[in-house]
């Protein structure tokens, strides 16, 4: 036992010689301690799909989107309600204090216990479009891993690393699926069978950046507009985890990570026209949604990453919609994974600062749109629709802005745009990385938040790879 006039002593050393060195000293674990691992909530069933390709069943029975009764053609725009512009801005407190440290105001903040659950069609719609977008996911980043071998991965400059970081994305999908269908209940969409436009695995790559785009940019789209404040805070956590998703694959295709200082959100029907085609089929029971599928838009000259002048190409997708990259007709001269030169490079990196843009203010941007009323979706069961007019505008959506560029020479289901020169604040061009076109038939003015009223406006709809 140590007396108290050592610890005394000690004391008062301490105050006299207020400089003297500590000894190093390195700790060593000499007891393991272990415990029962705490109860888990197991995850939604999962199965690996075994069946890809275009669907090939009956006609569908049932066609269309959900709907019930519609008591308007379109939501009118209005003017901002008064008492937004009315809270004084100034730093000071204006509200009592629910509680100590706390500021009056905020939703869900009044201490009742959290129900984590949709609560109003809208809730429902949206999350279900989300788990239809886990689910895709899910099956394709297994379906890469199973198609293409280790040297084919090899080849595109992707190694074990990369690979199993992979194989951990589709983990993550496992429980994103779970957390959706426990939100949404018993009727929750399950896996389908799915068909994707790709050949080789850089194909992959860059549909996948695709996919995830719009799989991220949807949930931005209605997250602030949901019921359930409890089911957003579910889905901004996992939305997270997708906005790394999708960086990662523009990694892996070379591409510069995140060239915007936003991103970009977009409606549901946008997102459901986007991910739709590539469902092949769905249980019989599945649950339908209420979103439009709008006609497709192919990019002529889309811009192709593999290039190492991707801006100076023609005709190298392999359908509308996602507009991916067939790799097929690229020379090995031509293409940025196999130049000496490190500023044309686009092998895999975490950064890639490449000295010929992809696309640039001023481009002729070549279109191409389909007619409405073909099907689409989960056993065809889908029909493509607008209610727009004259296709008069190429929208370009990016960042916190839509911007309007008229569509020139147009013939029949065809024109072209001049990619415009805007920013969204100086020194950050707004039309870059992968973002959206849409045809439409007016330049109406809309911001983030209420991006949805132009909908009775599109004609037709498409992925841009501005950079």
């Amino acid at each position: 036992m140590i007396s108290s006039a050592a610890i005394v002593s000690a004391s008062i050393l301490a105050l006299v010689v207020p400089h003297t060195l500590a000894v190093p000293f390195v700790s060593e674990a000499t007891t393991t301690f272990t415990s029962a691992a705490s109860t888990t909530v197991s995850v939604v069933p999962v199965t690996n799909v075994t069946s890809h390709g275009r669907f090939t069943g009956p006609p569908a029975t049932t066609t269309g989107a959900l709907s019930t009764r519609v008591t308007a053609s379109s939501i009118a725009a209005r003017p901002a309600e008064k008492y937004k512009s009315q809270y004084p801005a100034d730093g000071k407190l204006h509200q009592p204090q629910p509680a100590p440290y706390t500021p009056g105001g905020g939703l869900g903040t009044n201490g009742s216990e959290p129900v984590y659950r949709v609560i109003s069609d809208f809730d429902y719609e949206s999350v279900a479009l989300a788990l239809y977008q886990e689910w895709i996911e899910l099956d394709l980043f297994r379906w890469g891993l199973a198609t293409f071998s280790v040297d084919e991965f090899e080849d595109a400059g992707l190694h074990a690393e990369d690979r199993y970081l992979l194989e951990f994305m589709a983990n993550q999908e496992v429980g994103h699926a779970t957390a959706l269908t426990n939100m949404l209940g018993a009727q929750a969409p399950v896996q389908c069978t799915y068909n994707y436009p790709i050949a080789n695995v850089r194909e992959y790559i860059d549909f996948s950046q695709k996919l995830t785009r719009w799989g991220e940019s949807g949930v931005y789209g209605f997250l602030n507009h949901l019921d359930s404040r409890e089911t957003a805070q579910i889905l901004l956590q996992s939305i997270s985890t997708e906005a790394r998703q999708q960086m990662i694959f523009r990694q892996f295709g070379g591409l510069f990570p995140m060239p915007v200082w936003f991103e970009v959100g977009i409606p549901q029907s946008w997102a459901w026209t986007l991910l739709a085609p590539y469902i092949s089929s769905c249980p019989s029971n599945q649950t339908r949604l209420i979103w439009q599928n709008f006609p497709p838009l192919r990019i002529l000259n889309q811009p192709n990453p593999n290039r190492i002048n991707g801006s100076d190409v023609w005709n190298e997708t392999t359908s509308g919609y996602a507009n991916a990259l067939n790799n097929t007709g690229v020379r090995v001269s031509e293409d940025c994974l196999y130049t000496v030169d490190g500023s044309q490079d686009c092998a895999p990196a975490v950064t890639q600062n490449r000295s010929n843009p992809l696309s640039y203010p001023g481009r002729q941007v070549f279109l191409k749109w389909d007619s409405p009323g073909f099907r689409t979706g989960p056993n065809n069961s889908y029909v493509t629709s607008t209610s727009a007019g004259t296709p008069r505008f190429a929208a370009f959506v990016s960042q916190l802005n839509v911007t309007y560029s008229p569509l020139r020479n147009v013939s029949g289901n065809t024109g072209y745009a001049i990619q415009p020169n805007s920013s969204t604040y100086e020194g950050d061009p707004a039309i870059n990385g992968t973002i959206f076109i849409a045809i439409t038939d007016d330049d109406l003015y809309i911001t983030p938040f209420n991006l949805t009223l132009i909908n009775p406006h599109v004609n037709a709809l498409a992925i841009y790879q501005a950079g």
